[in-house]
């Protein structure tokens, strides 16, 4: 760990000045951290009462303009819109004669890589994709967050450096990402971290109507033990009634969640197969135990042959039935977004 005193950032000159377009929960956060690094923020651009509040607490005395206007006073803009609104926004501003040459031009998106933004290199932006891999909340404590944060940096080659020294100076660390990877990049994140949540808080939601009484202490060590082993053993860190192969146990869930949630029961089915496949291709599952499994899996209603509650087996599935996909996760905005500010995570 770095010991050695750091300058305050009043007694360093700032090297650029820095704009906002789209006060959502991400561009007021990178623009502080640029300020403890001894860059300027000069403007912001936010028509939400959410997004003023952000600026404030993030950005204080740092005024909202037009989104015309943060090009003109910035050396350095960054663009954190949703991701649906960025090419439309960039094409926009490139057309209005906004941007000006040598400007810096940062997107947060983690969809998009630079090619997004080659309207504003026509116009002679010089154009960066920086997609901090964190979740926002919208305060001060994202700032702090962004502390050994992976950063999806896309770029021209010959910005290569640039991209990286911002990102350090934020506090991130680099992860160059080649343009066309970035949607497949995006969608890992969004499976990892946007799933996540939904299935967090379902979990918890079924445990209060269990009858817990605090269901996120209940969670929390179950959870980060199963998230600190599987990011230290990827799927040999799998437990559970699918990776043992015990269908009954399956069923008997299926069977519980369709009286209490059933809104849950195509995220639980989707889940165990996508498990059992892991664990079969892992050698976790046996394959004689899998049969009975994948039936209940593949029937859907927790029945099968051998398992409480069915008296006929339920086909093997194929590998069709044995899939499935999930809509990856999108950008939003606390409170919904405006059509210019949004997440970009």
């Amino acid at each position: 760990m770095n010991t050695t005193p750091q300058p305050d950032p009043k007694d360093r000159p700032a090297r650029l000045t820095v704009g906002v377009v789209g006060a959502g929960r991400v561009g007021p956060a990178l623009a502080a951290s640029l300020q403890l690094a001894g860059h300027r923020p000069v403007a912001a651009s936010g028509v939400s009462d959410a997004s003023r509040r952000r600026a404030a607490a993030l950005l204080p005395d740092v005024p909202l303009v037009p989104p015309a206007e943060v090009l003109q006073r910035a050396e350095l803009v960054l663009l954190t819109v949703p991701d649906d609104a960025l090419p439309g926004l960039v094409t926009g501003l490139a057309e209005t004669g906004a941007v000006r040459p040598g400007q810096l031009l940062v997107h947060t998106s983690g969809r998009y890589g630079a090619r997004v933004l080659d309207p504003a290199l026509r116009a002679g932006a010089l154009p960066l994709a920086l997609h901090p891999a964190m979740t926002f909340t919208g305060t001060p404590v994202d700032v702090q967050r962004l502390a050994g944060c992976s950063f999806g940096v896309t770029a021209p080659e010959e910005l290569r450096l640039a991209a990286e020294a911002l990102v350090i100076e934020m506090g991130g660390e680099p992860e160059w990402i080649a343009e066309e990877r970035r949607p497949l990049y995006h969608a890992a994140l969004a499976l990892g971290a946007n799933h996540l949540v939904t299935l967090v808080a379902q979990s918890m939601e079924l445990l209060r109507t269990a009858g817990v009484a605090a269901p996120d202490r209940m969670l929390g060590p179950l959870l980060g033990a199963a998230l600190d082993n599987a990011l230290r053993s990827g799927d040999a860190a799998l437990t559970g009634p699918v990776a043992r192969g015990d269908a009954g146990t399956v069923a008997a869930h299926i069977e519980e969640l369709r009286a209490h949630a059933p809104q849950a029961v195509a995220g639980y089915v989707a889940m165990a197969r996508a498990t059992a496949d892991r664990a079969l291709d892992h050698g976790l599952l046996r394959a004689e135990l899998a049969e009975d499994l994948l039936g209940v899996l593949a029937d859907g209603t927790g029945t099968a042959a051998g398992v409480p509650g069915g008296a006929t087996r339920a086909p093997a599935p194929t590998d069709d039935d044995a899939t499935s996909t999930d809509d990856t996760g999108g950008t939003d905005d606390t409170g919904g977004t405006d059509g210019t500010e949004g997440d970009a995570r």
